[in-house]
């Protein structure tokens, strides 16, 4: 019946609207806009040094605000109306369009409204480190790769890979990606961190179980402007590529490694043709890394939850088990899923989402 269909698209939207729901809540927009527009309608607002700025961010969260309540209160009204007219055939007609047109803007909303920080537009480096521990580590921290090469997939992202520097035996030591797209750091910028595998590793011949560590580093692209280096606080060294490349980068000493003395940063690129190019994806990097230096350094809540931790136990952010039982857990959100695979294949979306809304709560 179409009624018990209308129900059933209009129930699979539910998590969304909590999803969006919650966030709203807990980042506090309808006392946000209250306390604005108070202040917009002060008699003396006019002379506010900051009155371009109150009334460019009133705008914006009016907006979020009449966005929000209409689509609650649509897909309230909608699950009522399917009720009401649950034998009338021509009606039911009518509001599946409505449903359908609701299905788009809840979606759209959701993503406007949980990355709606101003970095979140940027194109972002991943760096993966693999901890210690050897083979199987490093097994893992490309088990890793693949699945930010899955999940950008998805997500029509771009990847160009920068840095690559393979395993002695298997795997990959360490791994420089660039994500180009739509928010690709308002996505990925919830991988930051330690991540944990438990399995029987397929390296022990005696088939024991194995607890390896990977680290995964998201830096934003910033522009140049945002960061201030001075030459002579840099060393630049150039080294013959290693790995997959070609003849020309595997004979030339066009690999790029840039080290800033002042805070020890070191970035490296071997991935572009010429020297010259690669140096250019270097400092790129570095800036990068240094504008997040920064924002770490002047947030000291933010700092305390991405920053860069030991790669060992205690400091994972997420945890994935394959033996004895299958779970994936975020150790901050408390989101599990029960399908590793599909978690490793590129599935991140849930988590994402969940790490989006946990951290509404402590901003």
């Amino acid at each position: 019946m179409l009624k018990d269909d209308l129900h059933e698209q209009l129930k699979d939207m539910t998590p969304d609207i909590q999803t969006i729901t919650n966030f709203y809540n807990n980042t506090q927009l309808d006392k946000k806009f209250q306390t604005l527009e108070a202040i917009s309608q002060e008699e003396e607002f006019w002379k506010n040094e900051k009155q371009t700025d109150i009334l460019k961010e009133l705008q914006q969260v009016r907006l979020l605000r009449e966005q929000y309540l209409e689509i609650t209160a649509n897909h309230k009204d909608l699950s009522e109306f399917v009720e009401l007219f649950g034998d009338n055939e021509s009606e039911l007609t009518k509001i599946s369009s409505e449903i359908s047109q609701l299905r788009k803007k809840v979606i759209a909303f959701k993503i406007h409204l949980l990355l709606h920080e101003p970095s979140d537009a940027s194109h972002c480096f991943i760096h993966i480190h693999a901890g210690a521990g050897g083979t199987e580590s490093q097994d893992w921290a490309n088990m890793l790769l693949r699945m930010y090469y899955r999940f950008c997939e998805r997500n029509n992202f771009y990847v160009d890979t920068i840095d690559y520097q393979p395993g002695e035996e298997a795997g990959i030591k360490s791994v420089t990606l660039f994500i180009r797209g739509k928010n690709p750091y308002g996505y990925l910028k919830s991988e930051h961190g330690v991540h944990r595998l438990v399995r029987i590793s397929p390296f022990d011949s005696n088939k024991r179980r194995h607890t390896s560590f990977t680290s995964i580093l998201i830096t934003p692209e910033v522009p140049d402007l945002q960061v201030t280096i001075d030459p002579k606080d840099l060393r630049i060294d150039t080294y013959r590529a290693s790995g997959a490349g070609g003849q020309h980068v595997n004979k030339t000493d066009s690999a790029v490694r840039i080290t800033h003395l002042p805070t020890n940063i070191v970035v490296q690129c071997q991935n572009e043709r010429s020297q010259q190019q690669n140096k250019a994806f270097a400092m790129k990097m570095l800036y990068a890394k240094l504008a997040q230096k920064m924002k770490d350094e002047q947030d000291a809540k933010l700092s305390a939850n991405i920053e860069k931790r030991k790669i060992e136990w205690g400091s994972q952010i997420r945890s994935y088990v394959l033996h004895p039982y299958k779970m994936v857990k975020d150790h901050r959100t408390n989101f599990e899923s029960p399908q590793p695979d599909k978690v490793l294949d590129g599935e991140l979306i849930d988590f994402i989402e969940a790490f989006l809304v946990w951290r509404s709560t402590i901003n």
